[in-house]
């Protein structure tokens, strides 16, 4: 055998090798991030490299429709606006609705064009009718995601489209669905949306998730080769909502599964503003995040998103491992679990509810000052507990109609 033939079957083995690493799903697992939090209170239940960066791919339309539902609420916009389509726009490639230079299209179109179709022709009109062209309004896009606290994320387009410099973290694109939800609620339901037709064509979801999860009702998937397979869910079960992310599945279907199962867990796991019914099934330790606007009363604490959390509050989740091990010996035994009752206005408010806790159940009551975006807020908590008292205590407090958390002392 010649050295000729020998180094042409090296390529051939070398290239071989290649192409299984490429392709296999371990390799795609460096890709992986993934989080799950409480919609109403911003504690992280599920965590893994949520502030590895990656590539958002289409989750990047994400911020295109935040960018223009904000336009619509300042009315800036109607839904019925029309938006011209350049030859800059026509050029997206796949995927897309195939507008043509020259072609109209309205935002109330656009909006499931973005959602369903996930088209890059019409994130590319939004972005020239917004910022005139797709660079500024990518820098529109990143000055927004900054102010809304995805402090690691950078938009280089609208769409998504493979771009080195376009990042993210999958901390940053639940803060984003949470916003999305929080700021616009009549604007969510779009998000929802199976299907939609333009100009005679019909087009479906690419987000099995609606269709086959219980309690999925809406956000966005989104794939290039560079990030795997995306996807932004948000889910309700009895009356309790969980948002989460889930980046770099190898295939569609396997980034479903475990987004699937990470909503299960999570909602199996217990709530965050009491203790499930069985106290031996340990929930995630969570860390709230309680922020006020001047307009809510001080008589009720701060745990609603929806009422409660600043635009900067979902950009400071806690980035503590909530998935730890079982208890070791030493940790049962660790009294540095404590019961929040709220987070008050008044001094004097926060005192009385925790001096009411204490007609329940015993314990060392604490009044913490805390200043959050310039206001002061009164803290209220029991502390020094073992993790199962604190958890036993929350569940009687719950039964007694008071809000309160099981969280860890940072101290």
């Amino acid at each position: 055998m010649n050295l000729k033939c020998i180094n042409k079957r090296g390529f051939f083995v070398l290239t071989v090798i290649l192409l299984l690493f490429t392709t296999n799903p371990t390799h795609a697992s460096t890709l992986h991030a993934s989080i799950v939090i409480d919609a109403n209170t911003g504690a992280v239940l599920h965590q893994s490299n949520a502030d590895a960066s990656r590539y958002p791919a289409s989750l990047t339309k994400m911020m295109t429709l935040y960018m223009l539902f904000e336009a619509l609420e300042q009315r800036k916009m109607t839904l019925d606006t029309r938006m011209p389509v350049s030859a800059h726009a026509a050029s997206m490639p796949a995927t897309n609705i195939n507008l043509q230079t020259g072609d109209t299209i309205s935002v109330r179109d656009a909006i499931p064009a973005l959602i369903v179709r996930s088209a890059n022709d019409v994130a590319a009109v939004v972005a020239e009718a917004l910022g005139n062209t797709e660079v500024s309004f990518a820098r529109m896009m990143t000055d927004k995601a900054h102010k809304l606290g995805m402090r690691s994320t950078t938009f280089r387009n609208a769409s998504g489209l493979p771009n080195s410099e376009q990042k993210t973290t999958a901390r940053d694109l639940v803060t984003l669905s949470a916003r999305l939800m929080k700021d616009f609620p009549q604007h969510y339901h779009y998000f929802s949306t199976r299907s939609f037709s333009y100009k005679g064509t019909i087009y479906n979801s690419h987000n099995r998730m609606v269709r086959n999860t219980q309690g999925v009702d809406g956000l966005k998937t989104g794939f290039i080769r560079a990030s795997g397979f995306n996807v932004a869910t948000s889910a309700k079960r009895g009356g309790r909502r969980v948002i989460a992310v889930v980046m770099g599945g190898h295939t569609a279907a396997a980034r479903d599964q475990q987004m699937a199962q990470l909503l299960n867990r999570s909602f199996t796991r217990g709530t965050t503003t009491q203790v499930a019914s069985n106290t031996n099934n340990v929930s995630a330790a969570p860390v709230i995040l309680q922020k006020v606007n001047a307009s809510i009363s001080a008589s009720k604490p701060a745990t609603s998103l929806n009422k409660a959390l600043e635009p900067v509050a979902l950009s400071k989740i806690a980035q503590t491992d909530t998935n730890a091990e079982p208890q070791t010996i030493a940790a049962m035994h660790d009294k540095s679990w404590e019961v929040q009752i709220g987070s008050y206005l008044e001094h004097g408010r926060a005192q009385a509810q925790a001096q009411a806790a204490t007609r329940w159940i015993p314990g060392a009551v604490v009044i913490t000052e805390v200043e959050i975006s310039n206001r002061k807020l009164y803290r209220a908590r029991l502390v020094g507990l073992l993790e199962n008292q604190a958890r036993t205590a929350c569940q009687s407090l719950s039964q007694q109609k008071m809000e309160c958390w099981v969280v860890r002392s940072q101290s």
